[in-house]
């Protein structure tokens, strides 16, 4: 038993607690006053910027161990910096020399005829629909089962408590402490859960059917959904080494369960979650996992996983996310879950699972006599059912080509190839005479071409025969382009004389020009009219129902995109010389802003290419279909259409440039195109004149998506010894631009 003294001192330790910290508005006047930025205190603080941020508007708190040093310092400023002193009460005089007549001859009416409620309008009311497979979330999740018992939440008493909640929650308070929480341990093992804005909440679950019982029942995490007739995004839940050790899952997966993507079902966690009566998808407990009831009621329970130590989250898209501290995995995780989407599993999935988030393939249709709502298909999807591509439009190895022989190459007068550029020519005498190649960057490439991209929605393709070309339906055509001449080419309503064997071909990924009949998407057989030339298909597969399906989708993801971007310091209406200076070292500034930028870049590019994803596994042969072409978004079509835009956006780039300037690309990848230029920076490729402006059409330096960032400059005899060094004449310099390293494979994305 301790005695009387102990506990006395017990007493006055708690008593004294720990200093107080100054108000989150003192500590940003001190920072101020001081002289510092935020970027610099995160960098002394070994933290982020975000998190400092945080610490002065009031949304957390700092904690041990930055919370002494912090705290020390802001003392320190404080003797320097003293606040002033409030300026002495003052009586005013108040009796008026002349009182004068305040009443207006005519009083205007203030209030407006129309206030326009700004207040988010409910969702209309869901279809009753059968229960699908994989259940969408509730309101109100259905209560625990009595065989697992949920203890009530202890009162979260630690320092790190969010004081204003995220925009979404603001609205909704089913979600009020954000879309995810990232589930560690501290050091006595009990189980936190770190939230949005440096909540964190104390998570009693022992096993893992209890955690998705208490997340469903308490946690109050998810995000609305995105659109009327959508579903609100599930709660995730992301496992740290010391939380996987907690509900008895493995740290990390063995070989074969690597392979596999998932655990296997004999595991003790999956037999107990199937006695608690939660169910798993198709694709098991792996690194991406939701588990779920059936809905009952039109109501749902789902929960999802992401277990990074499993490589759910890729370093391709996401950088070191994985290896962050949990507080710091679930800002980044968050923000891109609030500027993006909750994520779905690879940046790949997510991508397209925005898509359907925006548009639902089902609505809920208008009242029957009777009252009832019924489901129906909602206009502007993709629909709920796959369709079978056209053999043209067919990847190898699809089911609507098992009548080829095995290993026949079909030709282009057979196959739509529709890719993104990797061309180079060599370099003319006058180029190596200038000391620099200068590399060029579109931004978001292929989401700019998704905005306002015309493609077919939920009507299967038609086949007809010698059709009168129109660059408003999407299809794909049959025709001949061999006789469009890059020398003599229409830019605007002028032609222009250029040095078409200096341009690659816009028809082509590899820039060869055609030399016979060939299948191209809408997009590329318009920019053959735009040049100035007639094309007459043989045959074609339209589509009837047209539709933006991507509009949205661009704009949700351009948004996102801008917004990092500024949080980098790197903002829209800077000057060109402006945004050169801002993008220099951008990425340094922020670590942790800058994995959320990758993400969002990598959602667009993998998600594109999610269109027309192809056979995987061990097992499959050509003939047979496999997993993706169940989904009513395997759509190779779609994939077409957007990289052919991307394509000849950029060539119309180089052409306009070419006919003001007479310059021209001496290598092109993907969305980057490398100049010979006397200097260092693009303004030396770029003519910008007095008032800011460049060739109307061409490239504009910026940080919206579809204008041009700096990829990264190399001097000419760099590209010489390059070539000589690997016995490539035509290697293509823009793949190593940005490092000059030969072993660097940069798409340029």
């Amino acid at each position: 038993m301790p005695t009387q003294d102990e506990l006395f001192d017990a007493v006055d330790a708690l008593l004294a607690g720990e200093p107080a910290m100054p108000p989150p508005s003192e500590r940003a006047r001190l920072r101020e006053a001081a002289g510092i930025t935020q970027a610099r205190l995160a960098q002394v603080l070994e933290t982020t910027t975000q998190t400092v941020k945080n610490w002065e508007a009031g949304r957390s708190e700092p904690r041990p161990p930055r919370r002494a040093p912090y705290q020390r310092l802001l003392e320190g400023w404080a003797q320097k910096h003293p606040a002033p002193a409030p300026a002495p009460a003052t009586v005013p005089d108040t009796t008026p020399a002349t009182v004068p007549d305040t009443t207006p001859a005519t009083v205007p009416d203030t209030t407006p005829a129309t206030v326009p409620d700004t207040t988010p309008a409910p969702a209309p009311a869901p279809a009753a629909e059968p229960a699908e497979k994989l259940p969408a979330p509730t309101t109100a999740p259905s209560p625990p089962p009595a065989a697992h018992p949920t203890a009530p939440p202890r009162p979260n008493t630690r320092p790190a408590t969010r004081t204003t909640l995220p925009p979404t929650a603001a609205s909704d308070p089913r979600f009020a402490n954000g879309p995810l929480a990232v589930i560690d341990t501290d050091d006595q093992g009990q189980a936190l859960g770190y939230c949005v804005g440096g909540l964190i909440l104390d998570v009693p679950a022992k096993t893992l059917p209890a955690l998705v019982e208490w997340t469903l029942a308490q946690a109050k995490l998810g995000a609305p959904r995105l659109t009327g007739p959508g579903k609100d995004a599930d709660p995730l839940l992301v496992l740290t080494h010391a939380a996987l050790q907690r509900f008895g899952l493995p740290t990390h997966l063995t070989d074969e369960e690597r392979l596999a993507g998932r655990l296997p079902d004999t595991h003790k966690t999956i037999t107990q979650l199937t006695r608690a009566q939660w169910q798993l998808t198709k694709r098991g407990l792996g690194p991406w996992a939701r588990i779920y009831r059936p809905a009952q009621g039109g109501r749902r329970s789902c929960v999802q996983l992401c277990i990074p130590s499993w490589n759910a989250l890729d370093t391709r898209s996401w950088g070191h996310a994985a290896h962050l501290p949990p507080a710091e995995l679930a800002s980044v995780l968050a923000t891109y879950a609030t500027r993006v989407m909750t994520p779905r599993g690879s940046t790949a999935v997510t991508g397209l699972e925005l898509m359907t988030a925006l548009h639902p393939p089902t609505r809920a249709s208008a009242p029957d006599d009777s009252g009832t709502r019924h489901s129906e298909h909602n206009p502007g999807s993709l629909g709920k059912q796959p369709m079978d591509p056209p053999p043209c439009e067919a990847t190898d190895g699809h089911p609507v080509l098992a009548h080829l022989p095995r290993f026949h190459i079909r030709t282009p007068a057979e196959k739509l190839f529709e890719e993104a550029y990797d061309w180079a020519r060599p370099l003319t005498d006058d180029e190596c005479m200038r000391r620099h190649l200068v590399g060029i960057d579109v931004n978001m490439a292929f989401a700019a071409a998704a905005n306002g991209a015309v493609v077919g929605l939920a009507t299967p393709p038609v086949h007809v025969t010698h059709p009168t070309f129109d660059a408003k339906t999407p299809g794909s055509w049959l025709a001949d382009l061999s006789h469009v001449d890059l020398s003599h080419v229409k830019v605007g309503k002028q032609w222009h004389t250029l040095d078409g064997d200096l341009l690659p071909s816009p028809f082509t990924p590899t820039g060869n020009h055609p030399d016979g009949p060939a299948w191209y998407a809408t997009p590329t057989l318009a920019y053959a009219t735009e040049l100035g030339y007639d094309v007459a298909p043989t045959e074609a597969f339209i589509r009837t129902e047209p539709g933006r399906y991507l509009d949205n989708w661009y704009k949700r993801l351009r948004d996102a995109y801008v917004s990092t971007m500024a949080d980098l310091g790197v903002t829209e209406n800077l000057t060109p010389q402006q945004l050169l200076t801002a993008m220099d070292g951008y990425k340094q500034r922020d670590p942790q802003t800058a994995i959320v930028l990758d993400a969002i870049k990598s959602t667009v590019k993998n998600g594109i290419g999610k269109f027309q994803e192809k056979a995987r596994g061990q097992g499959w042969r050509p003939g047979q279909p496999w997993p993706a072409l169940t989904r009513p978004t395997w759509r190779p079509d779609i994939r077409a259409t957007v990289i052919s835009r991307a394509r000849v956006g950029m060539h119309r780039k180089m052409v306009a440039l070419a006919a003001a300037t007479d310059r021209y690309p001496v290598a092109v990848l993907s969305d980057c195109a490398v100049y010979a230029a006397d200097g260092p920076s693009p303004l030396d490729v770029l003519p910008y004149d007095h008032a800011g402006k460049t060739v109307p059409g061409s490239f504009r330096l910026g940080v919206s998506p579809g204008m041009v960032k700096h990829e990264g400059t190399q001097t000419t005899l760099w590209a010489e010894e390059l070539r000589e060094r690997t016995h490539a004449p035509e290697l293509n310099l823009a793949r190593h631009i940005k490092t000059g390293d030969i072993t660097t494979a940069d798409t340029g994305e």
